[in-house]
């Protein structure tokens, strides 16, 4: 069945300290969104990639591909005022009933191919496969009146990009309205009691953010 990747890049770069968007800010010498977007050619050419970003932002990244000589096929859609109705508007340009997608961070450029194909693999035995790493530093859970508890940090996984699902299963999660909790896809999923399966990521993987992120 095919394959297909959402590539969610609707950043600000508020946090970045930085009036550019920060998926379009250079890394070694290319917009850290191609750098990405190069990472799931490089899994496969025959991946249908859709890349998602802010209206705001089209022109900017079409200047930027001619620039850089990047000419990868990627379709293009609007993103929405979040990401659930950013992933959600991705999904709507896939006509396919059945296959498997993959949600990935447009500023996780460092994403592997082996990561991608594992995704991809767990989900068509399982369904579902959200990439994430073990915790390294203690955890604490705090409450509402603002006491903390200190949490076994074996059984904490921090979550990544890229997560990948059944399309069947995917399009029936995203057909209800969105919620406050809703953080991730795998979140969506399992509001509608899809069950998740997690899968090895890479502490590589970072989502660039932050002026420490891009050093």
């Amino acid at each position: 069945m095919t394959h297909y990747a959402i590539i969610v890049a609707g950043g600000s770069g508020s946090r970045m300290q930085s009036a550019v968007a920060k998926q379009f800010l250079l890394l070694n010498g290319k917009p850290i969104l191609q750098h990405t977007l190069e990472q799931f050619r490089a899994y496969s050419p025959d991946l249908r990639i859709i890349l998602v970003l802010p209206a705001r932002d089209l022109e900017t990244w079409q200047a930027l591909c001619a620039e850089h000589g990047f000419d990868v096929p990627v379709q293009t859609v609007i993103g929405g005022a979040s990401r659930f109705q950013s992933v959600r508007n991705g999904l709507a340009a896939i006509d396919a009933p059945e296959g498997f997608v993959a949600v990935h961070d447009g500023v996780r450029p460092f994403v592997s191919t082996d990561i991608i194909r594992r995704g991809f693999e767990t989900a068509a035995q399982t369904g579902s496969a959200v990439t994430c790493v073990p915790a390294k530093d203690s955890v604490r859970l705090v409450d509402e009146e603002g006491r903390s508890e200190a949490v076994d940090r074996s059984r904490v996984r921090l979550v990544q990009t890229p997560q990948t699902f059944r399309l069947d299963w995917f399009r029936q999660a995203f057909a209800v309205e969105e919620q406050p909790f809703f953080t991730d896809c795998a979140s969506v999923l399992e509001y509608a009691h899809f069950p998740i399966t997690l899968i090895e990521g890479d502490y590589a993987n970072i989502k660039i953010t932050t002026p420490d992120d891009l050093r």
